[in-house]
């Protein structure tokens, strides 16, 4: 059996960017680390999308940037420009590669091709058991989900942002390569919350992402048919799908820090470090494996990591106004932004708002059914 100071389980963003932060601050150079997943080399598995002020860590990595987004529905639609925001588009190809070249370049970090079968913790030391054979760790990083986990609770409710993405190509320059479609409300709702994303990479490449934030997946066709029926609508018929991609994220406020140990911690999307009521991931992981690494430093308790905040709370309500009125979704989002600024909604979701700009995005929702939330959650 081999002894590791920490394992990190899953080399996916979280985890080799955990293992990234730990490369390159000398302070872990005596500890022996090891990264244990089935696969390495995982491609474009992702494209991950955030909005950041200025200059960022992660730019020379981006695939995309756009200085302005487009919201849309049947209620309310407009385009704004982010002034000192921009949104960013990242493919996972580029930051695995990246991530991978600075890691390898540590010899105390080492890379397990193997699934993970067990994870059990016995006083000061935790043993990881794989298809192939036992290690030790006396810190382990998990970054593999156990959707089991929170699917079979029922105080918080569990809504999934799934979604089917086909990149295309088209003769002609049909895209305005300098707006984003953060959401576009105006296809057919059918009792979900349902919106087209779209990202032009280039004025004649586009990625049209049909997506849903509701308990149940589709079948893939009908994900397909919507895209066509948009592209159609928006009278682009000739083009070429050059790549697709699909996924489901868990949107829910399930206390996965209860999970979390004092040699244990649930990172990434197994830690609950997506945005509850966004389904975004990328820039709180960025974050997170920031704060770990230097909280690493003072502390051995891996239990005491996590921090709760308001934020929390206020994704527990949205969660469950959605989940309860699913179809109601457009006329949400439309409110939202037609009432508030929307560099104060993305504050707001980044979770750096004070009271005040609180109390503004409170106040632009529609109040009955999240005072109705309130009172369930109280009583």
């Amino acid at each position: 059996m081999t002894n590791q100071d920490f394992i990190i389980l899953g080399a996916g963003a979280s985890g080799l960017m955990l293992a990234y932060r730990l490369s390159q601050d000398t302070f872990f150079d005596d500890k022996s680390i090891l990264i244990i997943d089935k696969q390495d080399n995982k491609g474009n598995d992702r494209t991950w999308c955030y909005w950041e002020k200025d200059e960022g860590e992660w730019d020379n990595l981006i695939r995309k940037s756009w200085p302005n987004i487009l919201f849309g529905s049947k209620e309310f639609s407009k385009t704004v420009n982010l002034d000192d925001y921009n949104y960013k588009m990242i493919r996972s190809e580029k930051l695995y590669e990246f991530l991978w070249e600075k890691i390898k370049l540590k010899s105390n970090i080492s890379f397990v091709k193997d699934k993970v079968i067990e994870v059990e913790e016995h006083s000061n030391v935790v043993r990881v058991k794989t298809m192939d054979r036992s290690y030790s760790g006396a810190k382990v990083f998990n970054s593999i989900p156990d959707s089991d986990l929170y699917k079979v609770q029922d105080r918080y409710p569990v809504l999934q942002q799934h979604f089917v993405g086909w990149f295309i190509k088209t003769e002609s320059n049909e895209f305005d390569d300098s707006v984003a479609t953060f959401m576009d409300f105006t296809v057919a709702q059918k009792g979900n919350t349902r919106f087209m994303y779209v990202l032009p990479i280039e004025k004649n490449i586009a990625l049209f992402e049909y997506t849903l934030f509701s308990e149940t997946l589709l079948p893939l066709n009908e994900y397909e048919e919507s895209i066509k029926k948009y592209l159609e609508n928006k009278g682009i018929k000739e083009y070429e799908i050059i790549e697709k991609e699909k996924g489901s994220i868990p949107m829910t406020s399930y206390k996965f820090s209860k999970l979390n140990s004092k040699n244990i911690l649930n990172i990434g999307t197994a830690g609950g470090w997506t945005k509850a009521s966004t389904g975004y991931t990328f820039k709180n992981t960025t974050k997170k494996t920031r704060s770990l690494v230097q909280y690493l430093k003072q502390n051995d308790d891996l239990s005491k990591f996590h921090k709760s905040s308001k934020f929390w709370f206020y994704d527990v309500l949205f969660l469950d106004v959605l989940a309860k009125n699913n179809g109601e979704g457009s006329k949400l989002f439309a409110s939202l932004f037609k009432k508030a600024k929307t560099k104060t909604i993305l504050r707001f979701l980044d979770e750096e708002t004070n009271i005040l700009d609180d109390l503004k995005i409170i106040s632009s929702v529609p109040p009955k059914n999240f005072t109705i939330a309130l009172l369930r959650r109280i009583f």
